[in-house]
């Protein structure tokens, strides 16, 4: 039997409670990690979720910053979490499903707006994070894992609306590009999404500051699905759902979905 992720940055998930159970209804994904949550555990509007079904949350959370969480229709237990440069960040969760899958939830630092780790403290704390995700999965490379989440960074030249301009903003500067296809590397995970889309210009998220982003559409491919190598194979039917980057008081990222026919 497959099961369906999604991964969606909500930018607060009680602002967006709305958005969550209109996704949740019309897509009916059977896991859906968000990021940015904004809120402590106990205050994410869990009833909400549980009525359409999705009675099972591991979340980490964070007054006003930060939160991640996995909301899922099928059962699974916590698997704890990464406190990644030891600064107490809710930037990670993982889950464990019965057929033996650990999901794993990450939202990256978005690292500011000056691409200096001497000047900008914030994008020094972006590029150490990946360092430390790229030395982690090297010592420990993953098996039967997803990994998923806002990692911040559009790695690819088609990843971005215009890869020439967009070379020194934080991102898609080459040093953040090289250091996620590292830590991609160093843990033998495949990107999903490229593996069923391997060309042309895809987007997950639009800046707020487009006064109509669609028109404009100067989008970056900011959030991923990647699988350790060993269950590949089995990702499917991989896309972006732009639509809901247009919905009422939106998120500025859009939901990302991957099916996996791996039994559970």
């Amino acid at each position: 039997m497959p099961f369906t992720i999604a991964t969606w940055n909500i930018n607060s998930v009680r602002l967006r409670e709305g958005l969550v159970r209109r996704l949740l209804q019309e897509e009916a994904p059977d896991i859906l990690c968000l990021q940015e949550c904004k809120s402590p555990v106990d205050l994410i509007p869990t009833d909400g979720f549980a009525a359409l079904g999705y009675g099972w949350m591991v979340a980490r959370g964070q007054k006003d910053y930060n939160g991640v969480a996995i909301l899922s229709r099928l059962p699974l237990q916590d698997a704890g979490h990464i406190d990644w440069c030891g600064k107490g960040d809710a930037r990670h969760v993982a889950a464990l499903l019965d057929n033996g899958v650990v999901i794993h939830n990450c939202y990256v630092p978005a690292g500011g707006d000056v691409p200096d780790p001497e000047v900008n403290d914030k994008f020094a704390h972006k590029l150490d994070f990946v360092a430390e995700l790229r030395d982690r999965f090297h010592a420990d490379r993953p098996e039967k894992a997803v990994l998923v989440g806002d990692l911040n960074i559009a790695p690819r030249p088609d990843d971005v609306w215009n890869h020439r301009n967009l070379l020194k903003i934080v991102s898609h500067t080459p040093v953040e590009t090289k250091g996620l296809d590292a830590a991609r590397d160093a843990g033998g995970w495949v990107d999903i999404t490229r593996q069923d889309i391997p060309e042309g210009q895809l987007y997950s998220w639009w800046s707020y500051r487009a006064r109509d982003w669609d028109a404009a559409d100067k989008g970056r491919r900011l959030d991923h699905v990647w699988a350790s190598r060993d269950i590949a194979a089995a990702g499917h039917d991989s896309r972006i759902m732009r639509a809901a980057r247009g919905w009422e008081k939106p998120s500025d990222h859009a939901p990302v979905f991957a099916r996996f026919d791996l039994a559970v």
